[in-house]
């Protein structure tokens, strides 16, 4: 009894040269289906990227200025009335071990126009508010044109424009004339936008001494800003409350602005997960492209499976081949996507002054789904492809 021929076996370069043909005979559709696969990844790539290029900015902008401050306002009294801070909150505060920086703005009832005949009820939204002299200190503000209030100009009107501010009234020239609370006020200054007291881009500030003579300022502060050494922040925090206002604590609240920015950036890890999932169906169409070309490939191609089955290729082998085509077409649309997405980020980060980051398990992840979509794409035409009889495939049946 003699044995049967053992049929040739297929080393992996050869599996995936023979897996190329298909492509190479077939470039257009070969593109057309990776192009699918491509934008997808690239989609994903790219969210990502943005999203992890913007937390990178906002990790950034808070190592600049710091996580080290705190807000205290005043909070609702037990008769649901607005409470009021005491007037020596700021120098209580100040005697707090661990704090660096102590100021205070204060609310006043005065309006800020470009001249006086604009009608009262167009503020624009824009506050009048008193000043401390160390308030760009505590709050990492600077100065983008003119100065800041010192010595010479808080007793006198003289007011400094937060950024907002000085876009709505279109005045951003030192020495123009505001009409405030019934009165002239000369500018000194103008601000650049303050990321941690945005409250401050839309006022016009008048330094302490000025707001009680021409505004009427009461002398009680509104906002507290405290900056205090970064490993004592929350112990500060803990007793800041008393501090301020140790008769009432309960009416005061504590806050820290850098909070707010890590909720702005938890929110937009939420937008981040609907764009994915929509990244995600790119995918998913490109996959079905992709199985949409092996099934017509293996339909094309009945007679080049037929011949191969009779000079002994195996149903393994036959699998073999298509997978291998599929992995390889969807292989080129995850490269040509992360590469795409890559770019996308990184244009869209530098024109935004953020630095570009790609994060790798994305550029993983996005490499990972394409192999795994081009094997389930191409494992059903493939078995296909195997269980086609050598007769019936070379007589086209």
């Amino acid at each position: 009894m003699t044995d049967r021929p053992r049929a040739a076996r297929l080393r992996p370069g050869d599996a995936v040269r023979l897996g190329g043909t298909g492509l190479r005979t077939r470039p257009l559709r070969a593109f057309l289906s990776a192009l699918g696969i491509a934008i997808g990844v690239a989609a994903m790539i790219a969210v990502v990227g943005v999203s992890a290029s913007g937390r990178a900015e906002v990790d950034r902008r808070l190592d600049a200025l710091g996580t080290n401050l705190l807000r205290v306002e005043p909070g609702t009294s037990l008769a649901g009335d607005r409470a009021k801070l005491p007037a020596d909150a700021v120098r209580m505060i100040r005697r707090v071990p661990p704090v660096l920086e102590v100021a205070a703005t204060g609310g006043t009832r005065a309006k800020v126009y470009r001249n006086e005949r604009i009608p009262e009820g167009r503020t624009g939204s824009l506050t009048v508010r008193a000043a401390d002299g160390d308030l760009l200190a505590a709050v990492g503000g600077r100065i983008g044109r003119g100065r800041w209030l010192d010595a010479a100009t808080e007793r006198y009107p003289a007011v400094v424009l937060g950024a907002t501010a000085a876009q709505r009234l279109d005045v951003r020239t030192p020495g123009t004339r505001l009409w405030i609370g019934g009165r002239w006020f000369s500018l000194v200054g103008v601000l650049d936008p303050v990321p941690l007291a945005p409250e401050l881009d839309g006022a016009a500030l008048v330094g302490g001494p000025a707001a009680r003579t021409y505004l009427g300022f009461d002398g009680h502060p509104s906002t507290v800003y405290v900056r205090a050494e970064e490993h004592a922040v929350t112990a500060v925090r803990s007793v800041l409350a008393a501090t301020a206002d140790p008769a009432r604590p309960g009416e005061v609240q504590v806050s820290r602005p850098s909070d707010a920015l890590a909720a702005r950036e938890a929110t937009e890890s939420a937008l981040t997960g609907l764009l994915l999932g929509l990244g995600g169906v790119a995918l998913l169409v490109g996959g079905v492209g992709v199985a949409n070309t092996m099934v017509i490939s293996v339909l094309e191609r009945r007679p080049e499976i037929g011949l191969r089955r009779a000079l002994g290729a195996t149903r393994g082998q036959i699998r073999g081949q298509f997978v291998t085509e599929s992995l390889l077409l969807s292989a080129l649309g995850g490269l040509g996507g992360t590469l795409l997405g890559a770019l996308v980020t990184g244009v869209y980060a530098v024109g935004r002054g953020w630095p570009a980051v790609v994060p790798a398990w994305a550029t993983a992840a996005g490499l990972g789904c394409t192999l795994v979509i081009g094997a389930l794409a191409g494992l059903w035409p493939a078995v296909r492809a195997s269980r086609l009889a050598p007769t019936a495939a070379l007589s086209g049946t």
